[in-house]
């Protein structure tokens, strides 16, 4: 995976747009953070997970999937390492995300 795959997956969901948060891409929908890419670096990517599904996605895959440093990651936040997972993994991580923060009314109509 690279990230240009993760940006173009992350921006294919209902209502997604891409900003820039302290000097690197995020992705929202209706103005909330759900996924990011280049922290700590470029080869690296970011997931707003709930704990529950952080502990899925370690499991499946404990070589692309971190909790992110301190309480972020104790909340869900998810580090991504782009190189060690596969386009299935990354899209059901992001559409976990995107389903945390979109509106209900987005996600009642979102079929995967």
């Amino acid at each position: 995976m690279i990230d240009t795959d993760f940006r173009t997956l992350a921006v294919g969901l209902p209502g997604a747009v891409e900003h820039a948060h302290m000097n690197h891409p995020d992705f929202r929908v209706s103005g909330k953070i759900f996924a990011s890419l280049g922290y700590p670096d470029e080869a690296w990517g970011m997931v707003m997970l709930t704990p529950e599904e952080q502990q899925h996605f370690i499991a499946e895959n404990p070589e692309g999937f971190q909790p992110a440093p301190g309480e972020w990651g104790e909340q869900g936040c998810t580090s991504v390492h782009l190189a060690s997972v596969d386009h299935h993994q990354v899209r059901a991580a992001l559409i976990a995300a995107w389903r945390n923060k979109a509106p209900r009314r987005m996600t009642e109509h979102f079929h995967e």
